[in-house]
């Protein structure tokens, strides 16, 4: 039977709650905004049936309570860092849903040593990728909207298992805070070192033309890979068939195609075959 291992890390002054489950190569998981390792449902168990999958909650999230820092994808992609090395490994690969894909993106170009391969589910690469009617919802998140917001199916994930429950009127406040906060990360992307598979679904929340040119700057779409797949770099888009952004964390589909990258079986040219 598998043992779950638990426990508490300190990165940046903050304590992040983490589980270890499965063994196998090791695979960081992080969850979406508002979210806990639980938002994964069956994936975790899927993933951890071949690797040892390293969850943990986010800064303000979950197990992992909030101190005077601001909710920062940045900053969290230091912490990480430390948190993957405190829990005694060298590389991981990593797979990041949504705000976790966030920080495992900041984590893969502020510390490429520590990951192998990167998955990024539903992640932007700048704030104007959204769609404007969802941008327009993200200006709603303040601590004003907590006590609507208590009414969501996450805040039972949340109540269950957060040091501080009353803390979460300042998480909201915090979170949209961050959700609002201009970014463009284009220019990372152009250098991401680590081996990376974006995946979307095809009633994802991002505009189709920001996710093509998520996968362009990565070097892909440019061109044919021609008849040997000469031509095709070791990025990877996947977008999933009828799989909205709030379906994917925990869509079959996710794991599918995580897996096949992560172990190296999807088709084509090798991944490892830099452009």
């Amino acid at each position: 039977m598998n043992q779950i291992q638990k426990g508490h890390v300190e990165a940046g002054g903050v304590r992040y709650g983490y589980e270890i489950h499965g063994d196998g190569p090791p695979l960081l998981l992080l969850h979406g905004g508002f979210g806990t390792m639980e938002m994964f449902g069956s994936v975790l168990d899927d993933l951890a049936a071949r690797h040892r999958v390293i969850a943990v909650d986010l800064y303000g999230h979950g197990r992992t309570a909030l101190t005077d820092r601001p909710i920062d994808a940045v900053a969290m992609g230091d912490d990480l860092a430390t948190v993957v090395r405190a829990l005694g490994f060298e590389r991981v690969d990593v797979l990041g849903f949504s705000f976790g894909g966030m920080v495992a993106f900041r984590l893969a170009v502020q510390h490429p040593e520590v990951v192998n391969r990167l998955v990024l589910a539903s992640v932007p690469y700048a704030h104007t990728g959204f769609y404007e009617d969802i941008r327009e919802q993200q200006k709603a998140i303040t601590r004003e909207s907590a006590p609507m917001m208590m009414h969501a199916p996450f805040y039972a994930s949340y109540e269950a298992v957060a040091p501080r429950v009353e803390d979460f009127p300042e998480f909201v406040a915090r979170m949209g805070e961050a959700i609002r906060t201009p970014y463009d990360w284009s220019e990372d992307a152009k250098t991401l070192k680590p081996t990376t598979l974006l995946v979307y679904g095809d009633s994802d929340m991002f505009e189709m033309e920001h996710i093509v040119r998520f996968y362009q700057l990565l070097g892909g779409g440019l061109r044919d890979a021609g008849w040997d797949g000469a031509g095709m770099v070791r990025h990877r888009l996947a977008i999933l068939p009828g799989v909205t952004h709030y379906e994917m964390s925990d869509a079959p589909g996710l794991v599918e195609a995580a897996l096949a990258f992560l172990d190296g079986a999807e088709v084509g040219g090798s991944p490892e075959e830099v452009p």
